[in-house]
């Protein structure tokens, strides 16, 4: 009896090795995507109720509530994916958000009535370590900062506040390329990505081939620079694991929604259709929101190495938006 209870036990032992393995191979590596309570991460409920209603626009034939997503991607790139999510679900055409003492430091107020944007902020504590050599004097060394949690935060966009003018950014290129174009290829040779110009590849307009983009000659300024985001964003996403667990289509429209990020970002005129980014839901919340964030996260990467801005913060500075 004691055999088949050992055996059996193994046997169970085994097939949820199994299952967890498998469900292994298909997890995000999203630190959102691994925790399963809002107790261990409270952000997970904030991106839950983001995509829901996501969800709930989509289905209701809304196509365009997912190109209002990316485009907050493209506005408040410096913030949390679940920030992000937060801003564009409850205010889809936020431009500026800041706290109500970053406005008034500003000179602009909150008008009368209006309801802030809820999002989360961290707390960062202090933990301090205790020497482990008696004989000293001194019994605790340099405290070290760490994360304790988040709270929820208000800030305002800033067609919600009214007073003194806001400073211009001096970045806005207004639909030119500029030096971005410079700064995007310096980013690929620190990524030790190789670029060349090829006729052959037409009638496509770049490829990737994993370390290496083409590009068709005698595109304009602005589509070339779109299509080396669009092959940049392949490069940085679709490697190995992620492009046999993702189909063709989804990874198409995965690298598309980077680059209307990023153009966008820099003031280009995207002119890419709301129904084009639906692609990324089949019925599946999951695989929506990892699309999401990766693509949220790769963008803010591209955007990172060719706009020259300091980053904004989340706990009240204002977004600085193209």
């Amino acid at each position: 009896m004691a055999t088949v209870t050992v055996n059996s036990t193994a046997a169970n032992n085994g097939a949820a090795r199994n299952r967890n393995e498998e469900q292994r191979k298909y997890r995000s590596d999203s630190p959102y995507q691994q925790r399963t309570t809002q107790r261990d991460n409270p952000t997970q409920m904030l991106i839950k109720q983001a995509v829901d209603h996501l969800i709930q626009q989509l289905e209701a034939g809304k196509s365009e509530a997912l190109t209002a997503y990316l485009s907050a991607m493209a506005r408040f790139h410096n913030y949390s994916f679940g920030n992000v999510l937060a801003i564009a679900r409850q205010k889809p055409n936020a431009t500026r958000v800041a706290g109500i003492r970053a406005w008034n430091e500003l000179g602009r107020f909150v008008k009368k009535g209006e309801k802030g944007i809820q999002i989360l902020a961290p707390m960062i504590g202090h933990r301090r370590n205790r020497k482990q050599d008696a004989a000293t004097e001194e019994t605790e060394a340099k405290p070290q900062t760490m994360l304790i949690g988040f709270r929820a935060v208000y800030v305002f966009d800033v067609g919600q506040t009214e007073g003194a003018a806001l400073p211009e950014f001096g970045h806005n290129i207004g639909g030119e390329v500029g030096g971005h174009r410079e700064r995007l290829m310096d980013f690929l040779n620190q990524q030790n990505i190789a670029l060349e110009f090829n006729e052959k590849i037409a009638p496509a307009l770049g490829v990737s081939y994993g370390g290496k983009i083409a590009l068709l000659p005698g595109q304009s300024k602005a589509e070339e620079f779109t299509t080396l985001v669009h092959e940049t964003a392949h490069e940085l996403l679709h490697k190995a694991e992620r492009r046999t667990m993702t189909t063709a289509t989804v990874r198409e429209t995965e690298a598309e929604a980077v680059a209307f990020i990023v153009g966008q970002a820099i003031g280009l005129e995207i002119g890419n259709s709301s129904a084009d980014y639906i692609q990324l839901y089949h019925g599946n919340a999951a695989l929506l929101t990892e699309s999401l964030e990766v693509i949220q996260r790769t963008s803010a990467v591209i955007l990172g190495a060719i706009r020259e801005e300091t980053p904004a913060t989340e706990s009240g500075a204002v977004a600085e938006v193209a």
